[in-house]
């Protein structure tokens, strides 16, 4: 239910943007994000820092493609969360003690202190490459191609990274670990 809570503004702007156009398409999108905050509000009582930020760019981003017909703002949107995201990686090396991938997975897993900054690194270039991305895509190809490439292409560049994570730490997590998970 979670992963179809987090995924609802990009599957509504595709679904708008198949049956309308771009513009139908942000304007769900951004009521689907509301929408999204507004659950976990009322939900936990609280709201994680993704979905407020992913909000927030989608309401000043979606907003400007509304307001000036212009559908190059939307596009800029998944780049720039995405580079907000490497920012946040790379900035949680030099506040704090440890990298924010750490701080976010320490209590479900064990690794020495060099493979969580390997891995706070990988994921800073996966999050800076996929906005790099998602910018080549948006001016070398359709709107429909990126549309597609957005719901599509993204998620299926993470599910890669994210099978490619899991066999990188696979390498690194102590049999005790493996055997406590497998309970």
């Amino acid at each position: 239910m979670k992963l179809l809570v987090d995924f609802l503004p990009v599957l509504l702007f595709f679904a708008a943007y198949q049956l309308w156009d771009i513009y139908v398409a942000t304007a769900a999108a951004i009521v689907a994000g509301a929408l999204q905050v507004a659950w976990a509000w009322l939900r936990h009582g609280r709201v994680e820092p993704m979905p407020l930020v992913t909000l927030a760019v989608l309401v000043l981003f979606g907003g400007a493609t509304l307001l000036l017909h212009d559908e190059r703002f939307i596009k800029w949107k998944p780049t720039l969360v995405n580079w907000l995201f490497a920012a946040g990686f790379l900035a949680s090396h030099f506040v704090g003690r440890r990298p924010l991938i750490q701080r976010l997975l320490a209590a479900n897993i064990e690794l020495p202190p060099p493979v969580w900054r390997r891995l706070s690194w990988m994921w800073i270039a996966f999050f800076a490459a996929m906005g790099v991305i998602n910018l080549f895509v948006a001016y070398r190809f359709s709107t429909d191609v990126w549309v597609d490439f957005k719901l599509f292409g993204m998620l299926g560049l993470t599910l890669v990274f994210v099978l490619v994570q899991g066999l990188y730490l696979a390498r690194h997590i102590a049999p005790e670990q493996h055997e406590e998970g497998s309970r």
